[in-house]
């Protein structure tokens, strides 16, 4: 039978081709970027390991990364694509440098965890938040993925308030889940704050997170004044008064903050605060 003549309209079939062997030599060429950024990954790594500043999760970093090229992002294409993709890139990566793996404080938080993660990074869902945190303090996991602390959480599940023993190795919170905020229908909705051993990298656009000792008496209106007055305006606070014990208090304020931060003396605390970390602002600003 002889070939059909197109239709009007139709694409030519040499059309097509062409196309097509263009979109296979942007894949291929997509591809030798991959891998040559794997090997920039791992001279980096290896230079930060001879200077003894190894550090694999980068999560400030990650988030400056994925803000920049979310910026200069144009086309059809969907931005979540583009988050997804590096996503799974920056997890890739991450894995190449050493063993890694993440620790849920929670089976309804695999999802969210698993997004930020990437499909091939080893998942270790516990039961708890304390055992999730338990297994990162022993070193056979990367970080842990923990709920958003709430005001009316009982003692037991209040995992933030371990941050302040500051035990060998200090753990910190570095980064709060999802990061990218608008949410496609299936996606996960948990929320989450990452906990790791590590020293928190500022991405540029952070919040920071305070764990502050007050007198037993103190109100929400008297130690958000305090805050005020020492120019760290809380975005949220909440304040435990558990028996036997004073006030605390878990505030989170704009902006990144260290342990030397002049302002944290002037709150006028029973004891020094302690700042838990930092976290990059969701794209979107997920709990602005």
């Amino acid at each position: 039978m002889p070939p059909m003549d197109p239709k009007p309209g139709d694409p030519n079939p040499a059309d097509l081709t062409a196309l097509r062997a263009e979109i296979d030599r942007i894949d291929d060429a997509l591809h030798d970027l991959l891998m040559r950024r794997a090997e920039m990954v791992e001279q980096v790594a290896g230079s930060a390991a001879k200077a003894a500043t190894s550090v694999a999760l980068r999560p400030g970093r990650e988030a400056a990364i994925i803000r920049r090229l979310l910026a200069r992002h144009e086309g059809r294409l969907p931005a979540q694509a583009l988050v997804r993709l590096w996503r799974e890139l920056l997890a890739a990566t991450t894995s190449m440098q050493r063993p890694f793996a993440i620790a849920v404080g929670g089976a309804d938080l695999a999802g969210v965890a698993r997004e930020q993660f990437g499909n091939l990074t080893p998942l270790r869902v516990h039961a708890s938040p304390a055992q999730a945190i338990a297994t990162v303090s022993g070193g056979n996991a990367s970080a842990a993925v923990l709920p958003l602390p709430t005001q009316d959480e009982p003692a037991g599940t209040a995992w933030w308030t371990s941050l302040l023993r500051q035990d060998r190795p200090r753990l910190h919170v570095v980064g709060r889940l999802p990061f990218w905020a608008p949410r496609a229908e299936g996606a996960p909705t948990a929320e989450a704050l990452v906990v790791a051993a590590v020293t928190p990298d500022a991405s540029g656009e952070d919040r920071g997170l305070i764990a502050v000792e007050m007198d037993s008496g103190v109100s929400h209106a008297r130690l958000s004044a305090a805050l005020i007055a020492a120019d760290l305006a809380p975005r949220s606070l909440i304040l435990r008064r558990d028996p036997g014990q004073g006030a605390l208090g878990l505030v989170e304020v704009d902006g990144a903050l260290a342990d030397d931060d002049p302002r944290l003396a002037r709150i006028g605390a029973l004891r020094p605060p302690v700042v838990l970390g930092i976290y990059a602002i969701p794209v979107a600003g997920a709990g602005s």
